[in-house]
């Protein structure tokens, strides 16, 4: 029995696969039979996006280049968050250090 590999696709394509479906009309199982898909990751890729329109991050990687910015933002927020602990707690140990 031969395995199939798992396909991975980039997000434009998961974008215009949810432009097919919420913009043109298609429905799911045309979009799927038409370009080979599962109907399971379709309905996730049009929940994520739906979840990014409203505004909430969703759960899986971002379609929209508006929410991989606001996710590499928040990446970006929580580092300096952390840099900016450890830089209090090593001045505060220097400080004990000097009296």
């Amino acid at each position: 029995m031969k395995r199939s590999s798992r396909r991975t696709f980039d997000t434009a394509f998961k974008l215009r696969v949810v432009q097919m479906v919420k913009e043109q009309g298609l429905s799911v199982g045309q979009v799927c039979r038409d370009l080979e898909l599962v109907d399971s990751a379709v309905r996730r890729w049009l929940q994520q996006y739906e979840a990014e329109q409203a505004g909430s991050p969703g759960v899986g990687k971002p379609l929209t280049a508006e929410q991989q910015r606001i996710r590499q933002l928040e990446e970006e927020l929580r580092r300096l968050r952390e840099d900016n602990a450890i830089l209090k707690k090593a001045s505060a140990f220097f400080a004990r250090e000097l009296k």
